[in-house]
């Protein structure tokens, strides 16, 4: 993605006044109404034959992540191993879309994921707080790509933003994304720290005019996290960012999805929110490891008619 490539955004950027009058010039959000219509959404049903569908779909997409202080190389080679080979027991299992990690455990999650086409994602920029100097941001992400990493997930200043020093979080993403090269940068906006549905519009808008490939709901360590409203609001975002300029930002949702349930309410939305265009690995993910497990077993059950323990598969 281009940093501001259509010209009616042009300008937007120019000093922190412009900025701020185009990010709280957006249409408000009605929290009842998103509220009403994520509810809604999420009665619709589908067809067990769509479901086969949803539950492959859906393994695709997640990013299958460690990320904790006791993470170990071989902690990190196990859950590679599970990436390219979800269901050990059926090769028919689609591989997840990416592992994302440390950056100093980039290294090894590249040599364990050589030759698969899973992707090796790593938090980067002062994870999770998003609170130190712009060098020592840069620098993780440097050292990350070095590694081999092809996506980073960058956290902004949440401080910064609700303080409204947008130019300043504009600037950093910027800045980022530089240094990414090739690697798609997706951007964690900690919606769960922005408290109002409007800050998460603003926030989507932020990211996405300053360059990042994709917008992320959190970094896990904050509750509430990925919510229905929250994700209608950053599919309404990247829908109308891509009318606007032409360019297709992605959602990540990370954060307290669990069951295939979930997943499958959130599939249905991104069709009818931004379109079946992100129905994609490429343009939706879901950052949710637990996840993985329940969609397993649900998709044996599918399969073979018979529920399994929790011990059919792996404990991440």
């Amino acid at each position: 993605m281009t940093v501001l490539q259509s010209s009616a955004l042009s300008d937007v950027a120019r000093d922190d006044a412009t900025l701020r009058r185009f990010l709280h010039g957006l249409p408000g959000v009605d929290q009842v109404g998103a509220e009403a219509r994520a509810a809604g959404l999420a009665t619709r049903s589908i067809k067990t034959t769509a479901k086969a569908w949803a539950i492959d779909t859906s393994i695709s997409m997640v990013d299958l992540t460690t990320l904790e202080g006791a993470d170990t190389p071989g902690k990190v080679r196990s859950m590679c191993a599970k990436a390219r080979h979800p269901d050990p027991s059926d090769a028919s299992a689609p591989p997840v879309a990416a592992v994302c990690v440390y950056p100093d455990l980039v290294a090894t999650a590249v040599s364990a994921l050589a030759g698969s086409g899973v992707q090796v994602a790593s938090v980067a920029t002062a994870f999770p707080s998003g609170r130190a100097a712009l060098a020592t941001k840069l620098h993780d992400v440097r050292e990350a790509v070095a590694a081999g990493a092809t996506e980073i997930d960058m956290v902004i200043d949440r401080g910064a933003f609700l303080a409204g020093r947008y130019l300043q979080v504009f600037e950093e993403i910027v800045a980022t994304k530089a240094e990414c090269g090739t690697a798609h940068l997706k951007v964690i906006l900690e919606t769960g720290e922005l408290a109002t549905l409007d800050n998460v519009r603003r926030a989507s808008w932020l990211a996405l005019l300053a360059g990042g490939d994709f917008i992320k709901t959190s970094t896990g360590k904050v509750s509430p996290a990925a919510t229905p409203p929250v994700a209608l609001v950053m599919l309404e975002a990247v829908r109308d960012f891509r009318d606007r300029s032409g360019s297709l930002g992605g959602v990540k949702l990370a954060g307290g999805i669990r069951t295939t349930k979930e997943a499958v309410r959130y599939l249905v939305m991104v069709n009818e929110v931004a379109g079946e265009d992100w129905l994609t690995p490429s343009l939706f993910r879901f950052g949710a490891s637990s996840l993985l497990n329940d969609l397993l077993l649900q998709r044996h059950k599918l399969r073979t008619g018979v529920y399994d323990g929790p011990d059919y598969v792996t404990v991440d």
